[in-house]
């Protein structure tokens, strides 16, 4: 089931990216998080080393995941996709944090778990899992009805803590391992243009070339008032992540020396808007080299899929690859106000463990998948 020698056969050009990645993170934690009243420049603030621990235990994470063999996924997806669910409905059991259904508080040790990430991952592997062996009735509607439960129960419980972000990952994840297996083509079609039209209506909004007061009678026939200032583009938090980046210009403000988020203006610049802190301070040239770490990451996503010699590795690892990527678009288009900000995580960057304990566990899939693709 482990095996240590498929270590050595991982893609070590991953590695360093992911080295990289996390330097980054720390950097702009660090500098997002240190004590503005004085001027003395501390690296290691506290929630540095949180998010150094964290890293620690993302590796041995995904050393694990990179030892697994990743076909027994496929004999256990029901096991796991049973815990998912209880996981997620064991939320509305606990006492809300911060007036949301989104995370367990581990008592002791001052740690929060987001069930909502582990969820993306179970749904990968409990879709690859059905549709391994249905290549020849994948355009049956007993099959389209099969997915559509998998992924629905999940969608319906995360939207309802409430997390719209992490809710609408699982909605392209379904498309593309959906197209990959064969499911009706006309279904895709129609599903892949509702939801491109949903967010070429939502990014038209967030230009203001429709404008939000002139919608509302439209969407509040349908929606609540609070559910529709969801997608206001006009709230400070849009507006400061915008400028936080546009301060940042062509080579940034300089590590520690941000005018803007460095003094607080930017709200959760070390979470939810680290992409803003980071442009702020390392400027146009820092995001291109950020955006090039990013790309070799889900090239490398895309290419095990390809190399993948079973069925299920490859519906896995093309599941494991949007949901990698799609946390990448949804966090820079929010920045740059071309989405709501909606709490989606950016990979190996944001500070928190859940996000990162699920991506190395993705990404050591993918090494798994990687350094077996010779055994058939």
């Amino acid at each position: 089931m482990w095996n240590h020698k498929y270590l050595l056969r991982i893609d070590y050009r991953i590695v360093v990216a992911i080295l990289f990645l996390m330097g980054i993170s720390l950097l702009v934690i660090s500098s997002m998080t240190a004590d503005v009243s004085n001027n003395e420049v501390v690296f290691f603030t506290s929630p540095v080393k949180s998010q150094i621990e964290r890293f620690i235990i993302g590796w041995i994470v995904f050393l694990f995941f990179a030892g697994f063999d990743y076909r027994k996924f496929s004999k256990y997806s029901h096991i796991l996709y049973l815990v998912m669910v209880l996981v997620l409905l064991g939320l509305y059991l606990t006492q809300p944090i911060q007036r949301v259904h989104r995370w367990y508080r581990i008592p002791f040790i001052n740690f929060s778990i987001q069930p909502s990430e582990f969820a993306k991952i179970v749904v990968v592997i409990s879709l690859a899992a059905l549709l391994e062996g249905k290549e020849k009735i994948a355009h049956r509607w007993s099959v389209i009805l099969q997915i559509m439960a998998i992924v629905g129960i999940p969608f319906f419980l995360i939207l309802k803590q409430p997390d719209l972000g992490s809710a609408l990952v699982l909605y392209p994840i379904t498309l593309v391992m959906g197209y990959l297996a064969g499911i009706n083509k006309k279904i895709i079609n129609v599903l892949s243009l509702s939801g491109l039209i949903g967010i070429v209506f939502v990014s038209l909004m967030f230009t203001n070339v429709l404008t939000h007061e002139k919608m509302r009678p439209f969407f509040t026939s349908f929606l609540k008032e609070y559910q529709y200032e969801r997608l206001n583009p006009n709230t400070y938090h849009q507006k400061a992540s915008q400028t936080s980046i546009s301060i940042g210009g062509l080579t940034g403000c300089g590590w520690h020396k941000g005018e803007f988020a460095g003094k607080k203006f930017l709200p959760m610049a070390h979470t939810d808007s680290v992409f803003a802190a980071f442009g702020e301070e390392f400027g146009f040239i820092g995001i291109v080299f950020l955006l090039f770490l990013f790309y070799g990451l889900i090239y490398f996503s895309f290419q095990v899929s390809s190399m993948a010699k079973d069925r299920f590795g490859k519906l896995l690892s093309s599941g494991v690859a949007v949901y990698l990527s799609m946390h990448i678009i949804i966090n820079i288009a929010m920045m740059i106000g071309f989405l709501p900000i909606s709490g989606v995580p950016l990979i190996l960057i944001t500070y928190g463990g859940s996000s990162v304990m699920i991506t190395m566990a993705a990404l050591g899939i993918l090494q798994s998948i990687y350094s077996r693709r010779f055994m058939f």
